[in-house]
């Protein structure tokens, strides 16, 4: 058991989120019960995840994604009402890290994605360089596509480049499509991320570099259990990754 204030000191002191420029509040989102003995972790603070750590006897529940967002309608009805009303009627803490979970170098979602496939960064690149970048041994798009396939469950979209052997692999997990032409500044031979847009085809037609969208969801999976693993360790708590499925 910990306090609710050592675990939202404990994140904060790791993850930082002063230091980023993002697109809604990081931290403690909703305040629950003071003591947390169970956190459930998840990707985005949906209903469907909000009843499984009820039914878990959660007291806190650490997401990427949280509830609130720049520019989103500030009333609290429909979806927006029922995922805070569960929330208070069960006393249950709400804490969301979006781009400090991002760009942690040990627990972010692109260290431990990149952890799963063997890749090291070496650089960053991007906006608030989020975005990572490391040398692997030659490889081809088909070899990253069936590794990428293997770990996230789903088939990768894939634009080929010119051929050549991907030796500087670049990466930044969920709707990171913008950070391309970054990546093919710094030297990528092929860019992994979450999503592609229209634009994306064409750079990796036009320049050689590769592109992979390998699904925002499934890219995101892996910085709350990097977090929640540690910290729970660290203060004594028992957790839990609870992955509700989502074909994005």
């Amino acid at each position: 058991m910990t306090e609710r204030a050592a675990l939202e000191l404990r994140l904060n002191q790791w993850l930082e989120p002063a230091r980023f420029k993002d697109y809604g509040p990081n931290g403690l989102q909703v305040e629950g019960r003071a003591e947390v003995r169970r956190l459930v972790c998840g990707v985005t603070a949906s209903l469907a995840l909000i009843d499984a750590a009820i039914a878990v006897g959660a007291d806190a529940i650490l997401v990427h994604h949280g509830l609130f967002w720049r520019g989103q309608d500030g009333r609290v009805t429909g979806w927006m009402k029922q995922r805070l009303a569960r929330l208070i009627q069960h006393d249950i803490n709400l804490f969301a890290y979006h781009l400090p979970l991002d760009a942690h170098p040990e627990f972010g979602n692109n260290a431990q994605f990149g952890a799963r496939l063997g890749w090291a960064a070496d650089g960053r690149f991007g906006d608030q360089e989020l975005g990572f970048i490391g040398s692997t041994a030659p490889t081809t798009l088909a070899t990253l596509a069936t590794q990428l396939r293997a770990l996230t469950g789903r088939d990768p979209v894939c634009v080929a480049g010119d051929g050549r052997p991907l030796r500087r692999v670049a990466w930044c997990s969920g709707g990171a499509q913008g950070y391309f032409e970054a990546a093919i500044a710094a030297g990528a031979d092929v860019f992994v991320t979450g999503e592609i847009s229209e634009p994306q085809a064409h750079y990796a037609r036009e320049t050689g570099v590769a592109f992979i969208a390998a699904g925002h969801h499934a890219t995101e999976r892996y910085g709350v259990q990097g977090v929640g693993e540690r910290v729970a360790a660290e203060l004594g708590l028992s957790w839990q990754f609870i992955d509700v499925d989502n074909p994005a």
